[in-house]
């Protein structure tokens, strides 16, 4: 059985992270924690790039991935073939992230959302659901995006 949820972060996103998975695993979801667990310094590119891979290959089916500004995390999810990674620093962004764009990684800035406002996005980003629609038609055109790069 596949895990429901990956989640990652670099040295800056630690603290965060463990909140996230307290939060993830109080309401009965099943969690990968795939790293960092220390404040030692780290690249984010490593740690996205693993939960990006676990999502893309079917092993989980969403991820979270946190860095201090979001921004490095979601570039790095973002290289990975069908992944759509979303930088979300508002409760209205990650209900759109799922709604508009069916975002399968979700990205935190640890540096500047709180730990109150982090448990409300995420839980908001599990609550949304996509729309499907008009918005298949762009979401096919990302796809047809990665096709080129072959």
């Amino acid at each position: 059985m596949a895990t429901s949820f990956v989640i990652a972060s670099d040295h800056r996103g630690v603290a965060l992270k463990s909140e996230i998975v307290g939060l993830l695993k109080s309401k009965g979801l099943q969690v990968k924690d795939l790293g960092t667990n220390s404040e030692a310094s780290v690249d984010y590119p490593d740690y996205a790039l693993k939960a990006a891979q676990a999502v893309a290959k079917g092993e989980a089916s969403q991820g979270i991935v946190i860095c201090h500004s979001g921004i490095g995390v979601s570039i790095s999810a973002n290289k990975v073939k069908g992944i759509r990674a979303a930088l979300c620093q508002t409760v209205e962004q990650a209900e759109l992230a799922r709604k508009h764009t069916n975002a399968n990684i979700l990205a935190l800035p640890a540096g500047f959302v709180n730990s109150e406002l982090a448990k409300k996005i995420v839980t908001k980003w599990l609550a949304s659901e996509f729309e499907g629609g008009r918005h298949e038609g762009r979401i096919g055109k990302i796809k047809t995006f990665e096709e080129h790069q072959k």
